[in-house]
C-alpha cells in the first residue's frame, strides 16, 4: 500500500487550529510531519479544555495525528543551528504564527531560500496585505470578517457564528491545496515558493453564494428568501434563516419526538411537489393555481412549509427521509453529533475512527474525509511532546548521540 505523500518531509511550525489542520491532512496522505514545539509547554492546545488530568487533551490529540514531536529552542544559538538543518532538510515549513514571527527569528524569506531553495513556505494569517495585515485572528473574527455571520442566522436576530470551523480548519484545508500546487509546481521548476492563505480569504470564498447574491440584488429581490415577498431588503445580502442557498425553497421542519435535534430539513423543487403533496395527504393541491407553480407558492412558504411539518410531527426524522427519499423530494435529518459520532457507516467508512492514546486511553475522533483508491489514510495517535526529538535529530538530521547530549545540555532541546 503506497503512501500519495511518501518521501514528503514538512517542517510543521504550526499551532492551535488553522495550522495543525493542514499539517495533519497532508501527514494523513503519508508525509513525514515534524512537530517542532517549546520543550515544556507545547503546543498551547496540549493543555486547553482538558477533560482527563495531566494527560493531552482532545483538542490537541485530534489536530495533531500521524505527526512526530521535536522539542526545540529556536532562540537559543545552538537550536537555531539545528533548525537551519531543519529547514535545509525538509521540503514543506508551514507556520500560523503572528505576522513576522519567522523572520523575527532570524528567518526571512530570502535566507530560508538560500538555505533551501526547493523549499515550499506556506503561511496562514488572519488577513491579506492591506489595512489589517498585522492583526491577529481568530475563528469567529475569521467569520465575522469574511462574511459569514452577516449572512447567518434570522432576519429579526444577530448577526451568528456557524459551528463550523470555517475559519481556522477551512483556512487549514486552503492551505493544503496551495502546498499540494507548490510541489507540483517545484516538480517542473525545481524551485519552492511562498504560499499564504488569508483566514478573512478562505471564508469569503466559502460564502461564495452570498457574494453572487450582493450583486443578484442590484437586479431586483432575492426571491428565494424569507424576506421576499413578506419582507424588504436592504442594500446588503441578509441573514436567511434555514432557506434553502440555491434557488429551490428549503427549510428545517420539526419531527417526532420533538427534542433539540429533531429536525428534518426538506427542499421543494417542482417535480416533487405532487409527490410530497400526495404523502402529506394534501393531493388537492397538486393541480390548485394558487399553489402548483414556484410562482404562486412564492408568497406563501412559511403556510406551504407549516403543512409539511404536521405531516412531519407524525414521524421520526429517520421515518421522514426513508418516505420521502424514494420520491426523489430532497431531504435530510438533522444529526447531532452525538447521533453522528457513533453512526455505523461512518465508522465502516473510517470518517470516524477510535484511536488509542498512552496517556488518554481510546478516544474518537474524525479521519481523513479525503479517500484514495490506492492510499488508504490510516490514522495514528497524536505525538507526546517531544517524543521523537532524539529520534529526528539523529535519522533525519544526522547528529550522532554526543552532539544531541551537547544540545541538551546547551537547552537547544
Amino acid at each position: 500500500m503506497s503512501k500519495a505523500l511518501e518521501g514528503v518531509r514538512i517542517l510543521d511550525m504550526t499551532h492551535v487550529q488553522s495550522g495543525p489542520t493542514c499539517t495533519q491532512l497532508l501527514a494523513w496522505f503519508g508525509a513525514d510531519v515534524i512537530k517542532v514545539e517549546r520543550a515544556g509547554f507545547g503546543d498551547a492546545t496540549r493543555g486547553q479544555l482538558r477533560d482527563v488530568p495531566d494527560a493531552d487533551s482532545l483538542y490537541f490529540t485530534m489536530l495533531n495525528h500521524n505527526k512526530r514531536s521535536i522539542t526545540l529552542d529556536t532562540k537559543n544559538l545552538e537550536g537555531k543551528k539545528i533548525f537551519e538543518r531543519l529547514i535545509r532538510m525538509c521540503d514543506v515549513l508551514v507556520e500560523n504564527f503572528a505576522p513576522g514571527a519567522i523572520d523575527r527569528m532570524g528567518f526571512p524569506w530570502a535566507k530560508i531560500q538560500e538555505l533551501n531553495p526547493r523549499l515550499i513556505y506556506a503561511s496562514i494569517k488572519g488577513f491579506g496585505k492591506g489595512p489589517y495585515q498585522d492583526c491577529k485572528v481568530y475563528e469567529n473574527v475569521a467569520q465575522c470578517t469574511g462574511g459569514s455571520a452577516s449572512t447567518t442566522g434570522f432576519d429579526d436576530g444577530p448577526p451568528t457564528v456557524t459551528g463550523a470551523q470555517i475559519g481556522d480548519s477551512g483556512t487549514g484545508l486552503h492551505l493544503a491545496i496551495g502546498i499540494l500546487a507548490a510541489l507540483f509546481h517545484r516538480e517542473q521548476t525545481g524551485l519552492g515558493q511562498r504560499v499564504e492563505c488569508a483566514m478573512q480569504d478562505a471564508v469569503m470564498n466559502l460564502c461564495r453564494v452570498k457574494f453572487r447574491d450582493q450583486q443578484r440584488l442590484d437586479h431586483g429581490p432575492l426571491m428565494e428568501y424569507p424576506q421576499h415577498p413578506n419582507g424588504t431588503f436592504g442594500s446588503s445580502v441578509p441573514r436567511s434563516g434555514n432557506a434553502s442557498g440555491g434557488g429551490q425553497p428549503g427549510w428545517a421542519v420539526r419531527t417526532a419526538p420533538g427534542g433539540p435535534d429533531d429536525y428534518v430539513y426538506v427542499i421543494i423543487q417542482p417535480p416533487s411537489w405532487a409527490h410530497l403533496m400526495r404523502v402529506i395527504g394534501r393531493e388537492e393541491l397538486i393541480d390548485d393555481p394558487e399553489w402548483a407553480t414556484p410562482q404562486a407558492r412564492l408568497p406563501k412558504l412559511d403556510r406551504c412549509f407549516g403543512m409539511i411539518e404536521e405531516w412531519t410531527m407524525t414521524k421520526t426524522k429517520f421515518e421522514v427521509m426513508a418516505t420521502l427519499n424514494p420520491l426523489n423530494v430532497p431531504c435530510g435529518p438533522i444529526l447531532s453529533i452525538e447521533e453522528l459520532i457513533s453512526e455505523p457507516s461512518l465508522v465502516d467508512t473510517n470518517t470516524v475512527v477510535e484511536v488509542d492514546h498512552p496517556e488518554r486511553g481510546p478516544y474518537k475522533s474524525i479521519g481523513n474525509p479525503i479517500k484514495l483508491s490506492a492510499s488508504p489514510a490510516i490514522v495514528e495517535r497524536s505525538p507526546l511532546l517531544g517524543e521523537h526529538t532524539d529520534e529526528i535529530l539523529s535519522s533525519v538530521l544526522g547528529y550522532d548521540a554526543q552532539e544531541i547530549e551537547e544540545f541538551r545540555k546547551a537547552g537547544a532541546i
